[in-house]
């Protein structure tokens, strides 16, 4: 008995030891949802009435508005997976249009779903691009473009809207914007198809960076050209990058005009302008992680946007409720469905290890 208790004091401080520590800003996100939660409680005692007249209005929606926002909610993200197609056809992956859009819905409903989304879904989407032949760099890099591809699109769009509505008296703006738009495009192609344009830039960042951690300047050196070789398997043409960007903007089209026919549901008509400025500053603000599927978050953004839109408030929360219970609740619910169908027994999977296996016996 003797030697059983320190072994239980041991075990138990060991168990005390092992608890991981709170950040020093824990209390931030709490804190957050808690503000959220006040400001919203507020708006809802505020705007009761409207409240009750939009859920009136809900009744009396059009659906065949409705089904149109359903078919547009789709046609975006169909357009997720022809961006994916594009990119990882010009680095030689040819992936079936199925597969890649079933696992953008499962992707979705991760990314908008659960905390932490974002992470979880590129992590996933990651995973699938290895299992269907990509290499790590490639995988990456379809990451990485479809995301710039994205942003693009969304500050176009915002950028276009704003100048319908006449928030830019001066044209040049514009024109420089695009032309702004267009170089980055071109850039990215030309280092997607010559790489060792940017070699030396390379060397030199890592030449610094190891002078200043005290290691010798040429460590990581092979590591990038290794890369830098890998990434010259992608022959993205301007064809394809051309191609990648249109399917980009559509997404962003097809979704503007999935809100656009929620709005007709409830019988509003808001200006066209108006809406694309409202949901480009959604989305926008929908990027910050602070709740899956930015709730509470677009919605502060989207009510107010669709009223100066020319919307009564009313119609306007409607037009709100039947554009996030299509392009977020019912497109996530197809994505869990396809992902317990087809991404479940995958868990185990892994890419990197199977590719680290099989080159073993060769070396």
């Amino acid at each position: 008995m003797s030697h059983d208790a320190p072994a239980s004091n041991a075990q138990a401080g060991k168990t005390n030891h092992e608890r991981p520590a709170r950040g020093k800003y824990w209390w931030l996100r709490w804190a957050l949802i808690a503000i959220a939660a006040v400001v919203l409680s507020a708006e809802l005692v505020l705007v009761w009435d409207q409240l009750a007249k939009a859920w009136k209005s809900l009744y009396s929606a059009n659906w065949w508005w409705a089904l149109v926002a359903v078919v547009a909610a789709m046609a975006s993200m169909h357009s997720f997976a022809q961006i994916q197609r594009t990119l990882l056809r010009s680095a030689g992956v040819r992936v079936k249009q199925w597969r890649s859009e079933a696992a953008f819905y499962a992707g979705n409903a991760l990314s908008t779903t659960m905390p932490g989304g974002p992470v979880l879904s590129a992590t996933f989407i990651y995973r699938q691009q290895r299992i269907w032949g990509a290499s790590p760099v490639v995988a990456s890099w379809q990451l990485v473009m479809s995301g710039a591809l994205q942003v693009i699109g969304l500050a176009l769009l915002g950028l276009a809207g704003a100048f319908l509505l006449g928030a830019s008296k001066n044209p040049l703006s514009l024109i420089f914007s695009l032309g702004g738009f267009i170089a980055i495009i071109l850039l990215a192609q030309a280092v997607a198809t010559r790489p060792e344009l940017i070699d030396g830039i390379g060397v030199k960042v890592l030449s610094w960076f190891n002078s200043v951690r005290g290691k010798p300047t040429d460590t990581g050196q092979d590591k990038w050209r290794e890369m830098l070789e890998q990434l010259k398997s992608v022959q993205l043409s301007r064809r394809d990058l051309g191609e990648a960007f249109g399917w980009s903007l559509f997404n962003w089209i097809a979704d503007v005009g999935c809100l656009l026919a929620a709005c007709y549901a409830t019988g509003g008509h808001p200006s066209i302008a108006g809406v694309t400025v409202a949901y480009a500053a959604a989305r926008a603000v929908g990027a910050i992680p602070l709740m899956p599927g930015g709730l509470l978050v677009v919605e502060a953004v989207l009510v107010p946007g669709l009223v100066s839109s020319g919307m009564s408030l009313a119609s306007a929360i409607s037009a709100m409720l039947i554009y996030r219970l299509i392009s977020w609740i019912f497109i996530a619910a197809i994505g869990w469905v396809v992902f317990f169908f087809m991404f479940r027994t995958e868990k185990d999977i892994d890419p990197d290890a199977t590719s680290t296996e099989e080159a073993g016996p060769q070396s």
